[in-house]
């Protein structure tokens, strides 16, 4: 799960300011004394031939106007979910300023988005190597090593993070989700929680923490908290078919379907139970009252 753009990530401008030196400034040249001692005999120069135009000098500011305007389309197109036509944006600030770490990390977000992992994971190696104590490049870094399923090096990525920034919430949520990767539901818990007394309106830590409590056992406290989220948060599909499966397997049909007709008209995905087990990544258990719940409605 990506952190929320959260997460998603990088601030171009301060890179601009802080990632590279400014292109030094044109140095107007000293002329050379002339010798004290006349010549016996003057020649006249030939007659010198009319120079040519200077071409302008690109500045330090028109070069940031340039960049920042490109950033402002690359998240422009990242908003509007054109995720090729960002990382070519990124790409011609990277051919511009190949010392900005910003760019990197962000381009590799660009391709996350696109499932291109492995070309992502050297973008943001590259964003690390240039900036180390930089949170975001290991943050973003670490979402792609979840999706490889290496979690180990994903929960390595987000220790980092924290000892950058300890109270970083996504580091924590992320971090959280590593773990669930790996079965350790219990210090899943752990971190979402720790994300959610960090922010309290964070929706998707609130929405971890209920998938993990219901794959715990702990049905009645799993379903409190999605209904609260749910109230908050009435676009909130995600809760709204966890909901559903959770009502269904309580024997609370009528509810459970109320809730799947509002969360399938958020999006449709949810009816598929491959992008929910590798994609969306729910608990085993929430998937399996998914499935019931999709067999007998069929």
């Amino acid at each position: 799960m990506i952190r929320l753009f959260l997460v998603l990530l990088s601030v171009l401008l301060s890179s601009l300011l802080v990632w590279f030196p400014y292109p030094a400034l044109a140095v107007e040249q000293v002329p050379v004394a002339a010798s004290a001692a006349a010549p016996a005999e003057t020649v006249p120069p030939p007659e010198a031939a009319s120079p040519s135009p200077a071409a302008p000098q690109v500045t330090a500011l028109d070069l940031y106007k340039q960049l920042d305007a490109i950033a402002d389309k690359a998240f422009k197109a990242t908003n509007e979910g054109d995720f090729r036509t960002a990382e070519d944006y990124w790409t011609q600030i990277i051919e511009t300023l190949p010392q900005t770490a910003a760019a990197w990390s962000n381009r590799g977000n660009a391709k996350v988005s696109q499932n291109k992992l492995q070309s992502a994971l050297v973008d943001y190696n590259k964003a690390i190597d240039l900036a180390p104590d930089a949170p975001d490049p290991y943050l973003n870094r670490g979402t792609a090593l979840e999706g490889l399923g290496k979690w180990e090096e994903a929960i390595a990525d987000y220790n980092r993070v924290l000892e950058l920034d300890p109270k970083d919430p996504a580091a924590f949520n992320n971090r959280g989700n590593a773990k669930a990767g790996l079965g350790q539901w219990e210090a899943a818990i752990v971190d979402y929680k720790q994300a959610t007394e960090l922010v309290r309106d964070y929706a998707f830590a609130n929405a971890n923490y209920a998938l993990a409590l219901y794959q715990l056992g702990k049905q009645d406290e799993a379903v409190r908290k999605m209904r609260n989220l749910v109230r908050k948060y009435p676009q909130f599909a995600d809760m709204r078919a966890a909901l559903t499966a959770a009502l269904w397997a309580q024997g609370k049909q009528g509810e459970a379907e109320s809730q799947w007709v509002s969360a399938v008209g958020l999006d449709s995905r949810y009816k598929d139970l491959n992008w929910l087990r590798n994609d969306r990544r729910w608990p085993p258990e929430m998937v399996s009252a998914m499935e019931k719940f999709l067999k007998l409605k069929a």
